[in-house]
């Protein structure tokens, strides 16, 4: 077991942990008792979950998110809240999911939803017979073989790996492009198998690129069904019924507020999450967590009377998930702004408690004489030749030193993607650490620069 630091700045002290000049000591001091006493990112949560709940991009819950982010800015008390207006896709689900084998055993119904993405099937759907694979490369090589099959793409997460964000690195290629790839070689759909650990009967969705075929996710114990019934039955049929479209794009917006900064008001560090979310459960993890979390560390800020010497913002971004259009607009607003952004810091990892940040620093040395105050949260690490997220991304070209808020990964692809991402999966102290860690290093980088 990891031994991990007490939260208390004084027996870090007491403990021989040297904490430089003591020059943040009072800081780190008042927004931990303050934070972890009124733990106001989980209300801030509780309301964006249960008042609006999932917020697809081009949905009319994501409208509503993007004015309760900007009225939640006004209320806090945040300078220079506005829009930054963006197009984004508008992909709608529809009423009808459904996914069953026929063997000459009977018929096995198989929990599924549709791929962010996917296109529909006509009303008696897509039947098929099936090939599964293991990887996308492998369903390149089938060649003719796939024509007028409905390819199935089989292949776990690598419980090996301790990393659970490595598991879906590992894993996800077959979501993200495999649908197309089956397309390629002439299939009439595909199946993939969720991209979670958890085996269980919940599908999980996420967007695939290109498909021009049906595609729906697979529960665990769905694709397991399905690969044991082919080992048996490798004749079987499945019948694939999906009503999902897309429609023209919307209009929407990202939502942008700040503490205007004292002595450099032109140099800018961004923190953030992003507001929109998949259509299924509330988005309470992604990233509904990433969102509260950041309003919460400013509101600290700015409640406790701290003001910065560099400008810090909070952008709520809109369409990550299936786009990425609000962080493309939101680096075209930076680039011609008068000012410049310095660092940017996203939490989109789920609102466990946090652990490090990554950063987009190869060497980051230099930044170690932050890590007593960001111990005091348990965020204890910072780790370079790493990224901050996808929406600060399109920020590094700009100048912008990237950090991702890194929190414990065992759980969170549990509740992905899928119904089960509900706010009571979400512990109101370790969301509240993710806020104070976040507070803590913009006003380290607003204070001494980076």
């Amino acid at each position: 077991m990891r031994f991990r630091p007490v939260c208390s700045l004084a027996v870090l002290l007491l403990t021989g942990l040297a904490v430089p000049d003591g020059k943040y000591t009072s800081f780190v001091e008042k927004i931990g008792d303050r934070g972890l006493n009124q733990l106001g990112a989980y209300d801030l949560l509780r309301e964006l979950t249960t008042k609006i709940g999932a917020r697809l991009s081009g949905s009319p819950q994501a409208a509503k998110a993007v004015e309760w982010g900007e009225k939640t800015m006004k209320r806090l008390g945040f300078d220079n809240v506005h829009l930054v207006p963006c197009m984004v896709p508008h992909w709608v689900r529809g009423n009808v999911e459904k996914c069953a084998a026929q063997d000459s055993d009977g018929t096995i119904q198989l929990a599924c939803c549709a791929l962010g993405g996917s296109v529909g099937t006509s009303k008696d759907g897509v039947t098929a017979p099936v090939i599964e694979v293991q990887s996308v490369d492998e369903a390149l090589k089938l060649g003719d073989q796939a024509k007028g099959k409905i390819l199935f793409f089989n292949r776990p997460f690598d419980a090996s790996l301790v990393n659970t964000f490595a598991q879906y690195g590992t894993a996800g290629d077959q979501r993200f492009v495999g649908p197309a790839t089956a397309a390629k070689v002439g299939a009439v759909a595909a199946l993939v198998r969720s991209l979670t650990g958890d085996p269980d009967n919940v599908p999980h969705t996420g967007v695939t690129e290109n498909s021009p075929i049906p595609c729906a996710a697979l529960s665990i114990v769905a694709a397991n069904a399905l690969s044991d019934a082919l080992k048996v039955h490798p004749e079987l049929t499945v019948n694939l019924k999906l009503s999902c479209e897309t429609l023209p794009d919307v209009p929407s917006a990202s939502v942008v507020g700040e503490l205007t900064g004292m002595e450099k008001p032109n140099e800018v560090i961004v923190m953030g999450g992003h507001l929109d979310s998949w259509d299924k459960g509330q988005g309470a993890h992604d990233d509904g967590a990433g969102v509260t979390e950041s309003l919460e560390a400013l509101h600290l800020l700015k409640e406790l009377g701290f003001r910065p010497k560099r400008t810090i913002r909070v952008v709520l971004f809109m369409n990550e998930e299936n786009g990425g259009r609000g962080a493309e607009a939101y680096a075209a607003y930076a680039k011609t702004a008068k000012e410049k952004p310095i660092a940017a810091i996203e939490s989109d990892s789920g609102g466990f408690a946090p652990r490090s940040f990554s950063c987009s620093l190869k060497d980051t040395r230099r930044l170690n004489k932050w890590l007593p105050y960001l111990s005091v949260f348990e965020a204890d690490m910072i780790t370079g030749g790493g990224g901050g997220g996808a929406d600060v991304e399109p920020l590094q070209p700009l100048g912008a030193v990237l950090f991702g808020l890194e929190p414990e990964s065992q759980r969170y692809f549990d509740y992905h993607h899928s119904d089960k991402d509900t706010l009571d999966k979400v512990n109101p102290r370790e969301l509240e650490l993710g806020s104070l860690s976040m507070a803590t290093l913009a006003w380290l980088i607003s204070e001494d620069g980076i």
